[in-house]
């Protein structure tokens, strides 16, 4: 079982401009609303692709309600926290010529919550995955990603990181199964601006030396590098297309990394799927649906046999 914890969850109301005015009233052409947060974008990626993952994480108020109730018709197991004061943040994000987003503050979690949230993670077995990702809201320890790490080092739960800065670095000594940085954080974690292929292998292989088992880095328009636990070093380009949402494709990176992982412990088709995921969520208006993801997969496995 995969299991995904989003700390500060949202319902996210995306709405799209023909023009930003300054000053003025705009007036939307579209808006949707969906149920928003790192873990929660794995969660249903997952889904769709088959695999058996369950939503963990905090939830208040009737705007949490909501996001549940989505991510389970997105089909989601689900198993939030139910916070006695607050609500579920909303976060807008606008997209005109370009893209700004207003991010809500979510809801303060009681030390009582984080004891639930601990009961929840300590059920997890050998063979397990747990999926840490995003950033930890100010009502919450910043070292929640060690504690849980901490509490389940040893028991062979595979633990996968999606974070940056600190909040990555922390967790190296706990050796997480896989890190996603993209090519701009793995640089600011060394204090660099990487620019070269073969400088984001040795970096990335710097992480593995501090702890990280496999090291997967997102490149955006020139793909992804997998520094795997074995010494392998695999590349993979992007498909074409056109990007058209930034939201959510490196969540989906990770979601099909591991979907292909479980599905045959293999890190090429690991590596397939997820650049598959990542590119076919850039590809269209929110996160893809499972026909998309494989299509792309596809795609990407027969240009590599032609190569």
């Amino acid at each position: 079982m995969i299991y995904t914890v989003t700390f500060n969850p949202s319902l996210d109301y995306v709405v799209q401009l023909p023009a930003f005015k300054d000053g003025g009233v705009n007036r939307v052409s579209s808006e949707r609303i969906f149920a928003g947060g790192k873990g929660n974008n794995a969660a249903v990626i997952l889904s769709r692709l088959g695999v058996p993952c369950r939503a963990l994480g905090f939830k208040a108020g009737f705007t949490g309600e909501a996001m549940e109730q989505m991510l389970r018709g997105h089909g989601c197991d689900t198993d939030f926290i139910s916070l006695k004061e607050g609500m579920t943040r909303i976060n807008v994000k606008v997209k005109a010529e370009g893209e700004f987003e207003i991010n809500g503050q979510g809801p303060s979690v009681s030390e009582e919550d984080i004891q639930r949230l601990y009961e929840k993670t300590d059920v997890l077995e050998s063979g397990d995955i747990l999926v840490l990702s995003g950033s930890i809201p100010a009502s919450l320890p910043d070292d929640m990603y060690e504690r849980i790490m901490k509490r389940l080092f040893g028991k062979g739960v595979r633990i996968c990181v999606d974070a940056v800065g600190d909040l990555l670095l922390k967790t190296l000594q706990y050796r997480p199964f896989l890190v996603k940085p993209n090519r701009q954080e793995l640089g600011e974690l060394f204090g660099l601006v990487l620019e070269s292929e073969e400088q984001m292998i040795r970096y990335a292989q710097r992480l593995q030396e501090m702890g990280a088992c496999n090291v997967l880095v997102s490149m955006a328009g020139d793909g992804a590098i997998l520094a795997d636990e074995t010494g392998g070093v695999h590349r993979m380009a992007p498909p074409e297309g056109t990007v058209v949402n930034s939201v959510g494709a490196g969540d989906s990176m990770v979601a099909g990394f591991l979907a292909g992982y479980v599905r045959s412990g293999s890190y090429e088709e690991a590596l397939t799927l997820g650049t598959a995921a990542g590119s076919a969520t850039a590809f269209t208006s929110w996160l893809a649906g499972r026909e998309e993801i494989e299509e792309m997969r596809e795609r990407l496995k027969r240009r590599e046999e032609s190569v």
